[in-house]
């Protein structure tokens, strides 16, 4: 699904700001039929769980309902208009004035409505989307809801994170020709030192497609006609991780000397493979150093913000990051815009995360049940991940910052039925998308003799906690066992290795001289530990921290006030460990760079 964009031929309106909002608890039967009777007005983008200092809307289970008004640009007669919704969590639905128009189910990623027939230029419309973030266990991410003892309904879930939900992300009005490119896709590498740029694209009506490439200086370098092809480039400016050089594809449809509608894609030329236990970018050995994320932040909950948008990064270049896990959902596309235009590599993540009956909340147990069965995850659960995967690559597939898919987090990968389950998701991953390696981030239960679908993806990324959950406060075990765990791993597969999430909970401003755990010398200490590990193991190719920040969870005993295995806290404040990897990373970077 394209980006909206302002081009010659299109013109695109943000619906961002305050709109009308209403919990599904009015009586209404059909909210959208008419104005919202309500006084509450709730900000685009942001979750709504924490605006309002209310508890009731803070724990609100089900539909929640947003509305305002739109004009329709005068000049927009003989366009097509179109609505985009860029997220709503989970489910959303969309009505111009009493006409249903969208429903798509999957809280991440973004779906839209002609509603050109609907509507006029120069007048106004009703719009009115509604947004549910219930979970079952044939959704994406999974959970449950329930009915408590006092007839209140909750939500159960099994990630560690909290469930904000709402328009978290932006809205928009656009318009396109009538005739108008519907898709690009762009599959670029790299022939002995020659640029090649495979390029597809899907429109709509009778008009011709002609492309161009131009270099960041606005210089015509290739130029093709027809609705694919490939465009050579000869010593091209390779993208690469820290220096995102960007080339720009316009594709126009033309219909004799006239340009009918016109869109641009930002084109990064490099290669991505995987060798042996080596991850090659270019042809270079890649080692990844970063973090896993959230989007999260105070009041806002998941909303997009620019403003931290841009101080993340900057923090993550600061600790000399050069990668980070999109965890474990698809982020805003914005993310991925930035990190193109500025090298940062990205693994991106479906939001396939609790898939598992034996672990919940970062504490490991034993299932009463198997995970995979027909009465848990099951054909149900699986279509709904598949769908999760091709909307994952629609969007993204032509971002070049992105360079592996990560189709799960934590799953259950040690019952039989985990290899039924993901061996068809694997392979379909594959079928959208062959020039990209795939993986899963596996947790500890998953060891190397009996995990039954490592077999399947290219990278082995391992989450471990020696020290922390395993191990706990004893850092000399640690450093034993997960060695251990590492070589067995690289002597059974031979695959590179990512430990893509490592730490522990600190709280910001407990010291000791002691191991103990939840103090800023134990993170540290942990931190040394894992590192003088990989160090030690060749198959070892990246590490990224659990976790960036601190984040907000679901309340329970074991979380005070949120996850607090950030290097920085919530507010962006760098605990002891931040210096840490700021010191490892910024020298690793320096010698790479032969600077050291």
């Amino acid at each position: 699904m394209l980006k909206p964009l302002n081009t010659v031929t299109r013109e695109l309106i943000s619906l961002d700001g305050l709109w009308f909002f209403a919990l599904d608890t009015s009586g209404l039967a059909e909210p959208w039929a008419g104005p919202l009777q309500t006084a509450l007005e709730a900000p685009v983008p942001a979750s709504y769980n924490d605006i309002f200092a209310d508890q009731a809307i803070h724990d609100h289970v089900g539909w929640v309902w947003y509305q305002r008004t739109v004009r329709v640009p005068r000049g927009w007669k003989g366009q097509r208009v179109v609505i985009r919704v860029d997220a709503a969590t989970h489910e959303g639905a969309v009505y111009v004035n009493e006409n249903p128009v969208a429903r798509h189910i999957g809280g991440y990623t973004p779906f839209e409505a002609d509603i050109t027939q609907l509507v006029a230029p120069g007048e106004e419309f009703r719009l009115t989307i509604g947004v549910n973030n219930e979970l079952t266990n044939v959704t994406i991410p999974p959970g449950a809801v329930y009915v408590d003892s006092l007839g209140r309904r909750k939500q159960s879930y099994r990630h560690d994170f909290y469930n904000y939900a709402g328009l978290a992300r932006s809205v928009h009005l656009y318009s396109t020709p009538t005739q108008h490119i519907d898709d690009v896709t762009v599959r670029a590498g790299v022939d002995e030192g020659t640029g090649v740029v495979d390029y597809e694209v899907l429109s709509h009506g009778p008009a011709l497609v002609h492309v161009q490439l131009q270099d960041a200086s606005g210089h015509v370098v290739a130029q093709s006609d027809g609705g694919s092809g490939v465009l050579r480039v000869p010593d091209a400016e390779l993208w690469r991780p820290g220096a995102g050089y960007l080339y720009t594809l316009i594709v126009q449809l033309r219909a004799a000397d006239t340009i009918v509608d016109e869109y641009n894609v930002k084109v990064g030329i490099r290669s991505v493979k995987v060798e042996g236990d080596k991850f090659l970018i270019n042809g270079e050995p890649f080692y990844f150093r970063g973090f896993g994320k959230h989007e999260d932040s105070a009041i806002r909950g998941r909303g997009f913000d620019p403003a931290l948008l841009v101080h993340d990064f900057a923090l993550m270049k600061w600790a000399g990051a050069n990668s980070f896990r999109t965890s474990h959902y698809p982020y805003a596309e914005e993310f991925l815009d930035y990190a193109d235009r500025h090298g940062v590599v990205v693994i991106d993540e479906t939001a396939a995360v609790g898939l598992n009956l034996a672990i919940g909340g970062g504490v490991h147990g034993n299932a009463l049940e198997k995970s995979f069965s027909p009465t848990m995850f099951n054909s149900e659960t699986q279509a709904a991940h598949a769908q999760a995967i091709r909307e994952l690559i629609a969007r993204d597939k032509n971002h070049p910052s992105v360079v592996m898919w990560s189709i799960a987090n934590e799953p259950e990968s040690v019952e039989e039925g985990a290899r039924d389950y993901f061996a068809p998701l694997a392979a379909l991953t594959r079928e959208l998308d062959p020039t990209r390696p795939i993986t899963y981030a596996n947790e500890h239960r998953g060891t190397f003799s009996s995990d039954v679908v490592a077999d399947l993806v290219d990278v082995l990324s391992l989450n471990r906690y020696y020290g922390w959950y395993a191990d706990t406060g004893d850092l000399r075990a640690a450093e034993v066992h997960l060695e251990t765990e590492l070589r067995g791993w690289q002597e059974k597969f031979g695959k590179p290795i990512i430990i893509t999430e490592y730490g522990a909970d600190t709280l910001a401003g407990l010291h000791s001289i002691l191991d103990q755990p939840w103090s800023e010398e134990f993170q540290r200490g942990l931190l040394d530990v894992y590192h003088r590990v990989f160090d030690r193991v060749d198959a070892v190719i990246g590490e990224q921290v659990w976790n960036f920040a601190d984040f907000q969870t679901k309340a329970e005993i074991t979380r005070v006030d949120g996850n607090r295995k950030g290097v920085f806290t919530r507010d962006r404040r760098p605990k002891d460990a931040a210096h840490v990897l700021r010191a490892r990373w910024t020298a690793a970077t320096a010698r790479a760079e032969g600077n050291e």
